[in-house]
């Protein structure tokens, strides 16, 4: 692929995506779960993996870091900590290193946004699955809507591609919107 068509591919994507408005009316609703949750206390857990890990990182770091202006700091907590990761994989399996994070730190008010390219990635399921069980409202960003992780999220956004960085810089964009919408419904 040459550098043009990169841009060109990614560029039908987005027009494709922000075209459809039932994805617009998600990324309001997972805006509107969100705040919800802050008023009520909540914490915003989220989680990925490779480069969703990265998207999930920077999610968290923009709520509770800055994003358009110096405000008061949102509370969101990315499950990335290497130490606690190794630890569950080597004690138990990778398959739970996110939903026993929640089982110990997460509660009934809190949101996970829950971040898989491909939909499939059993962690992450899991982490959903544990969300619902405290009564969570769970978040997700993908590229299928045909995966398992949908059956155990209130929102679901999906990217339409089966190009993995195209969907990845589209997750970007997508929470960057939820932030930018977040800091500008709190007023912050």
């Amino acid at each position: 692929m040459n550098i043009k068509n990169h841009f060109s591919t990614h560029q039908k994507i987005v027009n494709s995506f922000i075209n459809n408005d039932e994805n617009i009316k998600k990324i309001n609703h997972a805006v509107e779960i969100i705040i919800k949750s802050m008023n009520l206390g909540g914490k915003i857990f989220s989680c990925g993996n490779g480069g969703s890990m990265c998207d999930a990182m920077h999610f968290s770091q923009e709520l509770s870091g800055y994003f358009n202006k110096k405000r008061r700091p949102l509370p969101s907590i990315c499950i990335s900590d290497s130490s606690y990761i190794t630890c569950v994989s080597n004690d138990t399996k990778f398959d739970y290193i996110y939903s026993r994070y929640l089982e110990a730190n997460a509660s009934e008010n809190d949101v996970l946004l829950a971040i898989s390219t491909s939909g499939k990635s059993v962690n992450i399921i899991n982490a959903a699955k544990e969300a619902k069980k405290k009564n969570m409202n769970v978040i997700a960003l993908t590229s299928s809507n045909k995966s398992d992780l949908l059956n155990h999220s209130d929102v679901s956004i999906c990217v339409d591609t089966n190009i993995t960085e195209r969907c990845q810089e589209l997750h970007i964009i997508i929470i960057h919107s939820i932030v930018s919408s977040i800091e500008q419904k709190l007023n912050l």
